[in-house]
């Protein structure tokens, strides 16, 4: 839990409430769990807007930020945000508005007119007014409802209020209360009010907005500020100090960090009107703090109000230390914000300007003419014919008193020129505001006329729907014999996918019972050939040799027997198995053969898989039919190397007397029978390449030009994720 303290003097807040963060909040129907699209979220009096991509509303704040969430069809929602965990709202027993089937064709075409030239309202507005004041026209003849009405009004009203035609924005706000009274627009009603200077106006405003109990911490907050602004501006300080202080406990209570600034900066100001200096030192001391966490451009506009402040209370040398503190923070100009003209926005020039200015009234004038100089330059620089008439007459009077008559006149004489200049441009500033002014007047005119030809464009909406109605019956039996073709084809495409399943199933199933079949071939397959070899140990009576055999050759049984009924194992498995197999003919044959194994280091090994016993048939073929007849002693190799970076090649090669000098030397009784192994295996590799995309292939040559020797080259694809 963070604690906040605050007192007249000083104020301890912990930088992580002023740290910005997004928080997705999602508004959702909890019967549904559909999510609400055109809900009302606001943090701290800023909205945010649904987004299609994340399905939710992304708001800015800071720890203690208040959520706002509200909707015609169901209540309020309030909620503290503490941190960038997500927010979710279920709202119980949601009920999107439903039109009359008489009306929702016209109803919707409005509706998404309306939606788009409010929408293309808030984006011109601060960029081009005499087109967003267009889209407000166009919004209005969309025939909107009143809720749509009021609220069109106040988005016009805000448009006013941006260009600061304050009493045209009251106008406007007004027309939008007359439709709907809500206590939000009433309080921006009360600082256009303000604005305006019509005071009573204002205050009656804020005081109604306050009474009307509906207004959430925040909203009570800025009413309050709002008060305190009011009675500031009359002088009556008193109401002004209660009223900031109220808004100030509701800033603390919810960590509403950029509202305890600003009224800490506020309450310095009242305190300083009255004179005592000592309390606006402590609370402009805080806001100097306090803002120095948001930002820098809040920062520096508050050290220009406390200089300003120092300034009045002839404090000259703190002034001058904290303006130079700040233009060691501005780089140059800082960019006006929004619609800020040039002279209520911080700027080098004004900085150095009032740095100069401070020198004059302490009478050090050689102090003050570097300043003044730098001042001028960036004037010139930016265009500020304000500051550089100010500072070109403050540098000639600085001249004046060190004796330096001859740049003094200079001086003076450019101060001349540039009221001469600057009086030219007030006269066309003058001309433009006038014309401005008319050209949005007339627009204003145009608006309020749009409402007297409401009934005729009301007309004009209902004989378009009766006519869509007509277009509409006409289409009906079209669609319907549309529907009936489109779900026949369906029901079509339905079954012949049901059909191509069943048959896939059942290709399969006679695979996998296809490849038990043969797995049940191999292994007696494989026991009679190893029993053949234990009977030529016993023939030769090598006892010792027989038994070990038989031990390794049960070992080696095992796992057989183990793997039967898999139809791939690791490719790691396999190599174990065959290394024991080939020791155990070796053990055998050691008069006919050598062998070797050779594994490239860098195969995957553990990313391969291979059917169980699907080496062993060729590597028995190899030294049984090949090694075996060769008279002088051949040489079995088996090698494994990587082909490409989803394969690898398995080569088992001997030289051997080769394949057609085997079938010459086999017996008639031996022709007959045939080789029940590599028949077998050749249908398992057909049937898992159907099955499993072609993983395994075998390619059979001769391994010299001659005939001689024997090579296996099966090529064995990488599994797939």
């Amino acid at each position: 839990m963070v604690l906040l303290r605050f007192s007249p003097v000083y104020s301890q807040i912990d930088n992580e409430l002023s740290k910005k963060f997004s928080v997705k909040v999602q508004v959702v129907s909890r019967e549904t769990h559909q999510p609400i699209k055109d809900a009302k979220v606001e943090v701290n009096g800023l909205t945010y807007r649904f987004s299609e991509i994340t399905g939710s509303y992304t708001v800015k704040a800071t720890a203690g930020s208040l959520l706002e969430v509200s909707h015609p069809n169901f209540n309020r929602v309030f909620y503290t945000i503490k941190d960038d965990e997500d927010i979710k709202v279920e709202v119980e027993g949601f009920t999107p508005k439903r039109k009359s089937k008489l009306s929702s064709y016209s109803t919707r075409k409005q509706t998404g007119l309306y939606s788009q030239y409010l929408d293309s309202v808030k984006f011109y507005k601060k960029k081009d007014i005499d087109k967003s004041l267009s889209f407000v026209e166009k919004t209005l003849l969309t025939n909107p409802d009143k809720n749509q009405r009021a609220n069109v009004f106040k988005e016009l009203a805000e448009v006013y209020f941006y260009w600061k035609q304050y009493d045209l924005a009251v106008e406007n706000y007004q027309i939008s209360l007359q439709e709907i009274n809500s206590p939000r627009v009433r309080l921006q009603l009360a600082k256009a009010a303000f604005l305006s200077k019509n005071y009573n106006d204002s205050e009656q405003n804020y005081l109604q907005s306050l009474q009307s109990g509906v207004l959430n911490n925040y909203l009570r907050l800025t009413a309050y500020q709002g008060l305190g602004d009011v009675y500031l501006a009359q002088k009556n300080y008193n109401q002004a100090r209660v009223n900031y202080k109220k808004a100030l406990e509701i800033a603390k209570k919810n960590l509403i960090t950029p509202k305890i600034t600003d009224l800490n900066s506020k309450l310095a100001e009242v305190f300083a009107a009255q004179g005592n200096i000592q309390k606006a030192d402590g609370y402009y001391k805080n806001s100097l703090k306090l803002a120095s966490e948001e930002n820098k451009k809040r920062s520096l506009k508050e050290q220009q109000k406390v200089a300003d402040f120092y300034n009045k209370s002839q404090r000259y040398d703190k002034e001058i230390q904290l303006r130079k503190e700040s233009l060691k923070e501005t780089d140059g100009v800082i960019e006006p914000e929004n619609n800020e003209t040039l002279v209520d926005s911080i700027t080098s020039q004004k900085i150095n300007y009032k740095i100069g200015n401070a020198y004059i009234q302490k009478s050090e004038y050689e102090e003050a003419i570097p300043y003044l100089k730098k001042s001028i330059e960036d004037a010139d620089k930016n265009k500020d014919l304000i500051i550089g008439k100010d500072a070109t007459r403050r540098l000639s009077e600085a001249y004046e008193r060190v004796g330096n008559y001859i740049e003094a006149l200079e001086a003076y004489q450019s101060y001349v020129k540039l009221v001469d200049t600057l009086y030219s441009r007030k006269e066309q500033e003058i001309q433009q505001i006038k014309r401005f002014r008319k050209r949005i007047l007339d627009n204003q005119n145009r608006i309020v006329s749009l409402e007297k030809d409401k009934k005729l464009a009301d007309s004009k909406i209902n004989l378009a729907y009766k006519d869509q109605q007509l277009v509409q019956e006409s289409n009906k039996r079209q669609k319907w014999i549309i529907y009936s073709l489109i779900g026949g084809f369906l029901l079509m495409v339905l079954l012949l996918y049901f059909m191509f399943r069943t048959n896939k199933q059942q290709k399969l199933a006679n695979n996998l019972l296809a490849l038990k079949s043969m797995r049940s071939q191999m292994n007696p397959h494989f026991i009679f050939n190893a029993l053949n070899s234990v009977n030529s140990f016993i023939a030769v009576n090598d006892e010792r040799s027989a038994n070990r055999y038989l031990s390794e050759f049960s070992v080696l049984m095992r796992s057989v027997l183990e793997n039967s009924d898999e139809d791939f194992i690791p490719l790691t498995k396999e190599i174990e198995l065959l290394e024991l197999y080939v020791k155990l003919e070796h053990n055998r044959f050691k008069d006919k053969f050598d062998y070797a194994i050779h594994i490239d280091e860098s195969i995957p090994l553990e990313q391969y898989s291979i059917p169980p016993m699907l080496l062993q048939p060729y590597i028995e073929n190899a030294i049984w039919h090949g090694l075996r007849y060769k008279k002088e002693k051949g040489k079995l190799q088996i090698s494994m190397l990587s082909k490409n970076k989803d394969a690898i090649t398995i080569m088992v090669e001997d030289d051997g007397i080769g394949r057609e000098k085997s079938i010459e030397m086999k017996t008639k009784n031996q022709l007959k029978q045939k080789s029940k192994g590599m028949s077998t295996i050749k249908n398992r590799i057909a049937i898992l390449n159907d099955m499993y995309q072609d993983k395994v292939s075998v390619m059979v040559s001769n391994t010299f030009v001659d005939g001689g020797g024997t090579r296996v080259e099966l090529t064995l694809k990488k599994d797939k994720n």
